[in-house]
């Protein structure tokens, strides 16, 4: 197939008119390049998957098998909010696997960043081959890939899992039906599909999850500060009428360790940076101003609540002159 590109021309869908034409622009391309066949999706529960599956339940139905992959680097109750949304409440056909200790053997040691990536870019294409292979009539392979994604790998600015070929030996096309969009278009698209607010809304999420926010070689300890810290910045800002108003927010958990007091003993712990960015397009991003107050409140519970965190740090950092991620 000839690659999709964004029209130069193409206005921003920013009204549930032009979303509604995109949809059914969509689900008769999709239709037409499915036939009768079988797609199998990656459904992480992020807002680009979640957006790619309802368009093609829309447009294929039961012919959607959705994959959900517990490889251990999800944020805190996300495998359990994905199976309560798509299997419980939408009556998904989704098939979820726990591969934690799959991935993170995989991983033990390994510090380059772009390596972390093509592992857990690869192993992701393995797990789905195999559950390929236990499915008749599957063909298809959907993928929640953007425009963002297409841009920054042709700009050599990092590898994107869901941005690239799959291995010659696997006999899947893609299904990339929100390619050509923007992170603020495929909210727009979401939310005509009816999708719920709190999954059109949600905070963008790699695919590659904690694991690049877990920089250096990934152990389960670190693994966990970064999980448990994120999910205190989400609580608190939530509680703060922050919800929605920031972009994206998350904690990094770097593998470097400093000296530190708790309970009156020498704590030589690691760091906590806090990332909190204002955008629309992702292309361009802007520090959030956080409140004084909150900030020495999350700093608090994070030092006293997350093991092995002794400081929390805040990034002030636009893009560019750094990326969201740090890896």
């Amino acid at each position: 197939m000839a690659e999709i590109r964004r029209p130069d021309d193409m206005a921003r869908i920013t009204t549930s008119e032009q979303a509604e034409a995109f949809i059914q622009e969509q689900v008769d391309l999709v239709r037409k390049q499915v036939g009768n066949k079988k797609v199998l999706l990656a459904l992480s529960g992020g807002v680009d998957s979640s957006v790619v599956a309802a368009l093609l339940i829309k447009a294929v139905g039961q012919q959607l098998v959705c994959v959900h992959v517990n490889h251990g680097l999800l944020r805190k109750g996300e495998p359990e909010q994905v199976i309560e949304v798509f299997k419980n409440q939408m009556k998904a056909n989704l098939i979820y696997i726990d591969a934690t200790d799959r991935f993170l053997d995989k991983l033990a040691g390994v510090t380059d960043p772009e390596k972390k990536r093509m592992i857990i870019g690869g192993e992701f294409i393995e797990v789905f081959a195999e559950e390929a292979r236990k499915l008749d009539g599957i063909e298809f392979l959907a993928q929640g890939t953007i425009w963002p994604d297409i841009l920054e790998s042709e700009n050599g600015i990092k590898a994107h899992h869901n941005a690239g070929g799959l291995p010659e030996d696997m006999k899947f096309e893609l299904v990339e039906p929100v390619r050509i969009l923007f992170k603020d278009e495929v909210r727009v698209v979401g939310n005509q599909l009816g999708l719920p607010a709190n999954m059109v809304y949600r905070q963008p999420f790699p695919g590659p999850g904690l694991g690049v926010r877990c920089p250096g070689a990934i152990t389960r300890d670190r693994l966990e500060a970064v999980r448990e810290s994120d999910a205190i910045l989400r609580e608190e800002f939530a509680k703060n009428g922050l919800e929605g108003k920031i972009w994206q927010y998350f904690t990094v958990v770097p593998d470097f360790k400093s000296t530190g007091i708790k309970d009156g003993k020498r704590a030589f712990e690691w760091c906590c940076i806090v990332r909190a960015i204002c955008t629309t397009d992702v292309m361009t991003v802007t520090p959030a101003q956080l409140p004084y107050e909150l900030m020495s409140h999350i700093t608090d519970r994070i030092t006293h609540e997350v093991p092995g965190v002794n400081r929390v740090l805040y990034d002030f950092t636009p893009k560019p002159t750094a990326t969201v991620e740090y890896e």
